[in-house]
């Protein structure tokens, strides 16, 4: 379903005040004091309005773009801001994202219009958040979604760990032994919370041999993130299941928190051992 969205009447306003100055030089904030930043585009390329408001706030980031054509949106915390190759990055894939909407919705529109059809406005959108920001670490999560004209959007989820001391991107499953070990440790106690999840929307209990949407699926294929309830070492693992993996569309998403156990320390490559302890 395609969400409604302000950001035309937020664009406008923001166009009505302009030669008034901010709230921050009204204030008499010091030059460069960090402040969010919108700004209001018209495309002179094929005169259809185009609506953009960027906010930038200490390493934050915050863009909604809006036009004929398509609506996304995709913001970053300041934590993951103030590293700046992690912005980078995070840059990198905003531009992509942004591109691959584009040319994926200028495809529909012209299929629409050659088969007479009304073209449905595409959409993307994506907002990432820190799970824990550690000493060594800094783990981040993004739920986002997508649509492009069918029946309803899609959600889906990803996730980024930065090593701060190797100053790099890694994926969380790549800090243990191999994928079949982390998944042969964790799946037992996994497909157990997920059952009960499951058991709780639908109301009955799950017979996993009874077909499709019943079944143990592999929790190494879904998004594994990696969480601390101390904020130094990493003691549980999420695992962030989208939408047709685990039950139909209706059911939703599932998120399952499984606390690090000894098991899980022996799968966790030698060395990264001392950034993981035993949830207590």
């Amino acid at each position: 379903m395609q969400r409604p969205h302000p950001l035309v009447l937020a664009a406008l306003i923001l166009t009505a005040c302009e030669g008034q100055g901010s709230s921050a030089e009204a204030a008499g904030a010091p030059a460069g004091a960090a402040s969010p930043a919108a700004t209001a585009t018209a495309s002179a390329g094929d005169g259809s309005a185009e609506a953009t408001a960027t906010a930038d706030t200490d390493g934050a980031r915050d863009v909604d773009v809006e036009n004929d054509l398509y609506l996304f949106e995709y913001s970053w915390p300041g934590a993951a801001g103030r590293i700046p190759g992690l912005r980078d990055e995070l840059d990198k894939r905003m531009s992509d994202a942004r591109t691959e909407l584009a040319a994926r919705a200028e495809e529909e529109r012209k299929y629409a219009a050659e088969n007479d059809f009304p073209y449905r406005k595409h959409s993307s959108g994506t907002a990432w958040q820190v799970v824990t920001d550690m000493p060594g670490w800094l783990s981040l999560s993004a739920e986002g979604y997508t649509f492009s004209g069918g029946a309803h959007g899609m959600t889906f989820f990803d996730t980024l760990l930065w090593d701060k001391e190797a100053n790099r991107l890694r994926e969380p499953v790549s800090l243990f032994s191999s994928p079949v070990d982390l998944r042969e440790t964790i799946r037992p106690a996994f497909c157990d919370l997920l059952d009960k999840e499951r058991a709780k929307r639908r109301g009955g209990v799950v017979d996993r041999g009874s077909g499709t949407f019943n079944e143990c699926i592999d929790p190494v294929d879904s998004t594994v993130i990696l969480g601390s309830s101390n904020g130094r070492t990493f003691d549980r693992i999420g695992v962030l299941v989208g939408p047709y993996a685990a039950g139909p569309y209706a059911e939703g998403t599932y998120e399952i928190t499984l606390p690090v156990t000894r098991d899980i320390i022996d799968a966790v490559k030698p060395a990264y051992r001392d950034s993981f302890s035993i949830r207590r």
